[in-house]
């Protein structure tokens, strides 16, 4: 069977789906490969940053993830080692591009929301591509059931494993060697915990509780696992009571946070990023191809920017490629061979190297902010210790604030 479609995107994660939205505000239909049956909502909530809700306001959702969610007042950074509190920083400052505005959001509910904006059949799901190929002015994308779609733009949103990545030449992303555990609890009643970003640091590990909403507490542990340590990850029960032991001095109903998740509400995952030198010289795009969120930028979470980076790269992606695909008078699309076919996929060609060419050094600067972010978090040693806590935490607290005081523009195009 073959297929002809405009645009194939591959993966309906956050960037995915995001990059369909933007696409579909514009007038322009694309096609979500999916390789799960359903949506994937592995990682359960993040923190949505002020760039983010800008991603979220031009593709017309944001309003609706903010009734469902609480706003956060501020970062409070404690020390596991003697529960004293080390810094406490509000969320009220004003930046460059505004009011910041932070929120924990549900990873259900965001993807729920993007895929029930798209026209039905946008998102065909137990769809693995197995292979890219190229024919004149189409990608040839083949699936796993021996389906080959021709698509005149293939973008690849699908993870850290991209296939889309592979076909243009990047290598797979490194393990930093740190592993990353995160959870979400859900109250019958109230769960008590103040409405900040919640962190604890101190003994090379870095742990998190923040809310969604009244009953709902996203909560994680990153750190560096012994051998013995990574075998946990196999049985959920003993698991859940290694973290309990070692989440240090922290309040109890913290704690209780991480009692009170069931054994199948939360994962452990190694943690990995692309070396961000790639991004100077490697092909974000090339020729009517590119990539977007993980499969671009896989990044460390250390200043929680690997989802919100996403729908920042969904909203320019649309809109070079919306610039591309439509003709200035009447949004009609050329649809034909020969030499409008090439002028169509040099067009297409020169909004995917803008595309890439806006989100290169964004992408470089949120990479390598984060490795450092997190190597400093996670350290160990008495010096170290009293370092952070004494110096480190307003600087590292800033840097959450400083790296999402960015606006990835309107979806409208000239």
């Amino acid at each position: 069977m073959e297929a002809e479609e405009d645009v194939v995107i591959v993966g309906a994660g956050i960037s995915g789906l995001a990059t369909s939205l933007g696409l579909h505000r514009l007038g322009i239909r694309s096609l979500v490969l999916e390789s799960s049956d359903s949506l994937r909502t592995t990682g359960f909530a993040f923190t949505t940053w002020t760039n983010a809700w800008k991603a979220l306001d031009a593709l017309g959702l944001a309003d609706s993830l903010r009734q469902q969610h609480v706003t956060l007042d501020g970062n409070v950074t404690s020390s596991r080692i003697t529960g004293l509190q080390t810094f406490e920083m509000s969320f009220k400052a004003k930046g460059k591009h505004g009011d910041h505005e932070i929120r924990c959001v549900k990873r259900n509910l965001l993807l729920e929301g993007l895929a029930n904006e798209l026209p039905s059949g946008t998102i065909r799901f137990s769809s693995k591509v197995v292979s890219v190929d190229e024919s004149g002015y189409f990608k040839l994308v083949q699936l796993a059931d021996g389906t080959i779609l021709k698509a005149k733009v293939l973008v690849g949103c699908d993870g850290v494993n991209s296939v889309v990545a592979k076909w243009l030449g990047f290598k797979q992303p490194a393990f930093t060697g740190r592993s990353a555990i995160r959870g979400c609890a859900t109250f019958k009643g109230s769960h008590g915990v103040d409405p900040k970003f919640n962190q604890y640091f101190g003994n090379g590990i870095r742990s998190g509780a923040i809310p969604c909403d009244d009953t709902n507490v996203y909560w994680y542990i990153t750190w560096t696992p012994s051998s013995q340590e990574k075998e946990l990850e196999e049985n959920p029960a003993q698991l859940k009571q290694y973290m309990l032991s070692k989440l240090g001095k922290i309040p109890d109903k913290v704690k209780a946070v991480v009692e009170n998740t069931e054994l199948d509400a939360f994962i452990s995952s190694p943690l990995r990023y692309r070396h961000p030198w790639e991004l100077l010289w490697g092909n974000i795009s090339k020729g009517n191809a590119c990539v977007a969120g993980d499969a671009l930028h896989p990044m460390t979470p250390d200043i929680g920017q690997g989802g919100c980076s996403a729908l920042e790269d969904s909203v320019v992606l649309a809109r070079c490629l919306g610039e591309a695909l439509l003709k200035n008078s009447g949004g009609e699309r050329k649809d034909k061979e020969g030499e409008e076919g090439k002028e169509e996929y040099e067009r297409i060609e020169m909004g995917l190297n803008k595309y890439a060419n806006e989100r290169r050094w964004r992408s470089f600067d949120l990479i390598s902010t984060s490795r450092v972010v997190g190597f400093l978090q996670e350290s160990n040693g008495k010096f170290m210790n009293f370092f952070r806590d004494k110096f480190l935490s307003r600087i590292l607290a800033g840097l959450l604030l400083k790296k999402s005081d960015f606006d990835c523009g309107k979806l409208s195009i000239s």
